[in-house]
């Protein structure tokens, strides 16, 4: 498989001087991937893993399917179109589509029907979540001859305009081209600092602070269904957990209509990853059209240009950092996260900030661990290595980091963290994240995204 991947094999096997036989059995990591996958696989999509996330999420099929090209191109194809299905009629592709029969309990705490544009006979979440659609579409075209490539470009692409025209009517009301969320479920880094510490100014429900007043966590948790499959440690804690679960009932008793919401929103967040991804998103639309030979409507093309330039307004000169800012005051929200490395990605942001910002991964840098990139910066307050988005690796920021890299010239940073990305897998295994000072697997066991983002790593190297 090339000498890349012939490096990380001799990191796996634990060669050592002197040593005739490797210290472990070799491992296979691109079966081992192709394994999970097949697991977890429900037909029309691909479950995040077994038991913990029963559902299809939306940017969890978005990166399943970027692995899934490498495994079956039809079956990739399948993971996006069973995404389009549930898409409402106003354009939003929802962040969760509720297929699993043995979850009714789910559907009826989101009760999409409330809202006259969800999708007739389907069942999903009321929100959106990272725009990674188009990212796929490009993905699994790139596996394809050019007259396959366009036929599949042009079954997805109405769908695709569609839901990038809803962003920026529904989440981007004063045109300045950031586009706004209303969840942290929204942004898929559910605990993350800098949503959760706004989660704290809030004044909690009555029944929220009473738990809290009498150390009554322990009730609730007798209820969650995430502590039955993963430890409560590396999970968000359970007054966080009952905060955001109030904060997605606010949104149900207004309908999920955003007029309503708006007019009295707990979270109105210009998040930086988010938008970081759109601005992607917004050039791999671009690329579609250009292949079809479509123009982009003006309007879009227009709203799509500021976004290229908004994300400057996102940047601290003070602590030379990307951060979320609040919608309506536009403060900036100066909690250090993963959030501030996203802009890489994005494609949006000049070679001096990206140059900055992979600073900000080598040695002497704020996000240097022995296994890279932490979720949050490991002198930050907030830093916990076990729990969720508060401090272990995710191979899903990592690709994303990767990418953006690459496109900006950093091969030798890229090809590092790939490799370091890769061969941390294969000891762990494919968790849903990584303890990043000594590599531990944690969270869910056979998580889809990781073996999905892994097999592309290892495919594109060799």
């Amino acid at each position: 498989m090339g000498t890349w991947f012939a490096s990380v094999s001799a990191i796996i096997l634990g060669y050592t001087e002197g040593m005739e036989e490797p210290v472990v059995e070799p491992v296979d990591i691109v079966q081992t991937c192709t394994d999970v996958l097949r697991t977890n696989d429900r037909g029309v999509y691909t479950a995040p893993a077994d038991g913990l996330y029963p559902h299809q999420w939306l940017w969890d099929s978005c990166f399943t399917a970027i692995g899934l090209r490498h495994v079956d191109i039809e079956r990739a194809k399948t993971e996006i179109l069973s995404l389009l299905e549930a898409q409402w009629h106003n354009g939003m592709v929802p962040h969760m589509i509720l297929r699993s029969p043995a979850y009714v309990r789910d559907a009826n705490i989101w009760r999409s029907w409330l809202n006259p544009n969800s999708p007739d006979g389907m069942r999903t979440s009321g929100i959106t979540q990272p725009p990674l659609l188009a990212e796929a579409i490009v993905q699994i075209g790139q596996k394809m001859k050019l007259p396959e490539r366009r036929s599949w470009y042009k079954q997805t692409y109405p769908a695709l305009l569609a839901y990038h025209r809803w962003l920026y009517a529904e989440r981007d009301p004063h045109n300045e081209g950031l586009v706004l969320q209303i969840h942290p479920w929204e942004v898929g880094l559910d605990n993350t600092p800098p949503w959760i510490s706004e989660l704290h100014t809030k004044q909690k429900a009555t029944w929220i602070g009473a738990i809290e007043w009498l150390h009554a966590g322990w009730f609730p948790s007798l209820f969650r269904r995430d502590t039955r499959f993963v430890p409560g440690s590396q999970r968000a804690n359970i007054i966080d957990m009952l905060a955001l679960f109030s904060s997605q009932r606010r949104l149900r008793r207004k309908n999920y209509d955003i007029k309503r919401i708006l007019d009295h929103a707990l979270f109105a967040i210009e998040d930086v990853t988010f938008n970081a991804i759109f601005a992607r998103a917004n050039q791999q639309l671009a690329s579609i059209a250009k292949a079809i030979r479509e123009d982009i409507p003006v309007d879009l093309a227009e709203h799509m240009s500021k976004t290229e330039q908004a994300l400057e307004q996102l940047w601290d000169p003070y602590s030379s950092q990307y951060y979320s800012r609040e919608f309506i005051s536009h403060r900036l929200i100066k909690e250090p996260s993963i959030a501030a490395l996203t802009p890489l990605y994005s494609g949006a942001i000049s070679q001096e900030r990206a140059k900055h910002l992979v600073e900000m991964l080598k040695d002497d840098g704020s996000f240097s661990t022995p296994f890279p990139v932490p979720s949050v910066p490991h002198n930050s307050a907030w830093f916990d290595a076990d729990r969720y988005w508060q401090g272990p690796t995710w191979i899903n920021t990592n690709w994303m980091i990767i990418d953006g890299l690459r496109r900006y010239g950093f091969d030798a940073e890229a090809d590092i963290l790939s490799k370091n990305t890769v061969t941390m897998v294969a000891h762990a295994g494919c968790y849903e994240y990584f303890n990043p000072l000594d590599g531990s697997g944690i969270g869910a066991p056979n998580f889809s995204w990781t073996a999905a983002l892994t097999l592309d790593l290892i495919k594109q190297n060799h």
